[in-house]
């Protein structure tokens, strides 16, 4: 393995990231052929398989993720190495690898594109999970930082709270609880909840609301996305719990009513979250100093209306 080259390592973990070539190949800026090519190589010289296929589905084989994990060492050493290089050189460009979980999809683009304007040099590149994803992600070093709610306890991190994050309960405009004032948790145990996956911070928050009020409403559906969920909670197939910044143009239009439930909204924070010890190159601490900067007045001027609303309904006469 001696003649393996740091790009055949970093294709190798892009597909396993992906467990598809095709996709590997996209986020690489390369043919499929070529992504091929490479891994075969690096199996050569390796002297056996590091993936299979079934069917249309790719594998990692055991030696595969045997590899994976030295791959991953490799390349954060290397990256951690860059990083200090830039540091000591104080050069503001190079690549900043971000990961967020799916809610921060609905602001942090927008933030990303005023960073951009202010760094034109810097090759910003985002991943997206939830937030046992991120930790995986975090903990291998695949990105240098990640924007989510509460952060891990399962690996020395530093979190940064930069925004107010609040939660609300929704329902469709034609349910029964609809514009209702004073909703006791209690009354949420007779009606179905659209609830997000294992690993999701919301469902990890909307959890923890069930166990302090000691209810346990009827789960009707699990679903995998913050829109999935919004178009199952539009057609009345259920009340959810989500990100007030999710969910701007549906209050906007009028296709989604915050329930006045007491004890919501459940207050969270938005975290920018990093490993400890890590070298924090010139571009991740200049994003860094950006987030804490702008981020909480970027997301009052985005989302101000529907704060308002929300502290005139917690705060009543």
């Amino acid at each position: 393995m001696k003649n393996a080259t740091f790009r055949q390592l970093r294709i190798f973990t892009e597909v396993a990231h992906h467990l598809s070539f095709s996709k590997a190949a996209s986020a690489l800026h390369l043919t499929p052929p070529a992504v091929t090519m490479q891994v075969k190589d690096l199996e050569s010289q390796i002297g056996f398989p590091l993936f299979e296929r079934k069917g249309k589905t790719t594998y990692l084989t055991t030696g595969g993720e045997y590899m994976l994990v030295y791959a991953r060492k490799l390349l954060g050493t290397l990256k951690d190495a860059q990083d200090a290089a830039e540091r000591l050189s104080g050069i503001q460009t190079g690549t900043l690898l971000i990961g967020m979980v799916s809610t921060a999809l609905y602001f942090l683009p927008k933030l990303l594109s005023e960073f951009k304007t202010d760094h034109p040099g810097v090759d910003v590149r985002i991943s997206m999970g939830n937030r046992q994803k991120l930790l995986a992600w975090l903990r291998d070093g695949e990105i240098d930082m990640a924007i989510m709610g509460r952060p891990p306890k399962e690996i020395s991190t530093r979190a940064e709270p930069f925004a107010a994050h609040p939660h609300v309960f929704v329902c469709s405009p034609s349910h029964i609880l609809a514009r209702t004032d004073d909703i006791m948790p209690a009354v949420l145990e007779a009606h179905p909840f659209i609830v997000r996956e294992p690993g999701s911070g919301t469902l990890a928050a909307l959890d923890r609301f069930f166990e302090q009020h000691r209810i346990t409403p009827p789960v009707a559906m699990e679903l995998e996305s913050n829109e999935a969920v919004k178009q199952a909670v539009m057609a009345g197939l259920g009340i959810s719990f989500l990100s007030l910044h999710t969910i701007k143009l549906e209050l906007d239009q009028e296709l989604l009513c915050v329930l006045d439930v007491v004890g919501a909204p459940v207050m969270r924070a938005w975290n920018l979250t990093y490993t400890l010890g890590k070298y924090l190159s010139p571009t991740a601490e200049a994003f860094r100093y950006f987030i804490l900067e702008r981020g909480e007045r970027f997301l009052i001027s985005e989302f101000q209306e529907h704060h308002l609303n929300l502290m005139h309904n917690t705060i009543k006469p």
